[in-house]
């Protein structure tokens, strides 16, 4: 059994990884808190509704599966209820899918080996009727027709139907109450058996718990070797780089106008170090643009062009990056008209030095804190650990960027043509 330590002087802090005998992936990270955290994930999520099975042709489930089958793991082959189990034993669990991963979890301050036992266990024995199944369209369907009666999640996914032509990334994780009806068990074993391989897998713990005792529970609930399956290939789409829309708009139940200004990112580097500078690179540039310290922010609201619920974000995997900054505002179009007006300006001008140093000293601040959390440490472990870099590697790596390679971004990012725009306006 391969067992690693990484260290961080910088940060005192250290994990430890463990290639376990059935092949998953297991991270533990010590820490000396009332609270222990752990993720049982897959790299499988809303993107891969493509893919192929060893030779065989490629397969197109339904959108919204993923989720589905997250769903579908909580109910054992006895028919009784894990949260139920999690609940006796002090720990509270749930779970959650997005684009690139699906995640089981829990949290607890007491039985942690019991509740990991347990988590290893229900995600490991999937079990899926059709009158189950028939039961969950039910639930999961009420839950898409909360989606769509929120307005900020409308503005929000229509964002991404404006930017993206064909990248799965434009669909809801949970897909339509259409496509959820084509979804059988069959289906759903197809899914589980084709991702849901401890080779594709990952374990991470954060707490007051040794590598020790988490090898031990592992040893008691797995197999000791993981049979050899076929390789999964996963096909998407070829994506423009062009916007599919500039402009995208509704109407709710909202007092006033919704706006999600997104910019698509087509620079989509293989190398996970590459990722994560251009990830923080992004990051640190939106801050010094769009942070509430900043001038653009302070204008806007003396202006009352936006109120406090402003908000500006980057999201990036090896398959799509967008920038997204939402808000309300009776204007829409006139934020927009001030951030175009503004990249342009700041361009022209260059980054302040001051606000280049001030905001990385906050992400830097921000870094620091992140590990004053279980659930906080182990989250983000669980995404390094599929994006193939390391944790330990930020500080080093914000610390070496500097202000003109943000400016040079400032000026290939932010280019009109990459620009949409959706808004939801009053009834």
């Amino acid at each position: 059994m391969k067992k690693i330590e990484y260290t961080s002087a910088l940060l005192r802090e250290k994990y430890t990884y463990i290639e376990h005998a059935s092949g998953l992936p297991i991270y533990v990270f010590p820490k000396a808190m009332t609270n222990t955290y752990a993720l049982f994930a897959t790299k499988y999520g809303s993107l891969d509704t493509t893919f192929a099975v060893g030779d065989g042709k490629p397969v197109t489930v339904p959108d919204g599966i993923a989720h589905f089958l997250e769903h579908k793991l909580f109910e054992a082959p006895d028919g009784t209820d894990t949260f139920t189990r999690f609940s006796a034993l002090g720990a509270d669990s749930n779970a959650y899918t997005d684009y690139n991963k699906t995640a089981y979890l829990f949290g607890c301050t007491e039985n942690a080996e019991e509740a990991l036992a347990e988590l290893l266990t229900f995600v490991t024995q999937p079990h899926f009727t059709d009158e189950s199944v028939a039961r969950e369209r039910g639930i999961i369907a009420e839950e898409i027709r909360e989606d769509e009666d929120s307005p900020w999640e409308r503005a929000y996914l229509n964002l991404l139907s404006a930017l993206y032509h064909k990248n799965p990334v434009r669909k809801n994780i949970v897909g339509t109450v259409k496509t959820i009806q084509k979804i059988t068990p069959k289906l759903l074993y197809k899914c589980y058996n084709a991702f849901y391989r401890l080779d594709n897998m990952a374990l991470v713990v954060c707490g007051n718990i040794t590598p020790e005792a988490v090898v031990a529970v592992a040893d008691r609930i797995l197999p000791a070797s993981q049979e050899e399956k076929p390789t999964v290939r996963r096909v998407y789409p070829t994506e423009p780089q062009a916007v599919r829309r500039a402009r995208i708009e509704t109407k709710m139940q909202v007092a006033k106008p919704i706006f999600n200004i997104g910019i698509k990112d087509n620079v989509l580097p293989q190398k996970p170090q590459e990722r994560l500078r251009r990830d923080l690179s992004i990051t640190l540039l939106n801050e010094i643009l769009f942070s509430q310290a900043g001038r653009f922010y302070a204008d806007l609201f003396e202006s009352g062009l936006i109120s406090h619920s402003f908000s500006h974000g980057y999201s990036s995997t090896e398959r799509f990056a967008f920038n997204c900054i939402s808000g309300e505002s009776e204007n829409p179009e006139a934020v927009y008209d001030a951030l175009i007006d503004y990249i342009d300006g700041v361009g022209k001008t260059g980054l302040s030095q001051e606000d280049f140093e001030r905001c990385r000293r906050v992400m830097y601040a921000d870094e620091i804190r992140a590990y004053d959390s279980t659930d906080e440490i182990a989250n983000r472990l669980l995404s390094f650990v599929f994006d193939g870099s390391e944790i330990f590697d930020v500080p080093a790596v914000l610390q070496s960027i500097t202000k003109e390679e943000l400016e040079e971004l400032l000026h290939t990012l932010y280019q009109n043509q990459y620009f949409a725009m959706s808004v939801v306006r009053p009834l």
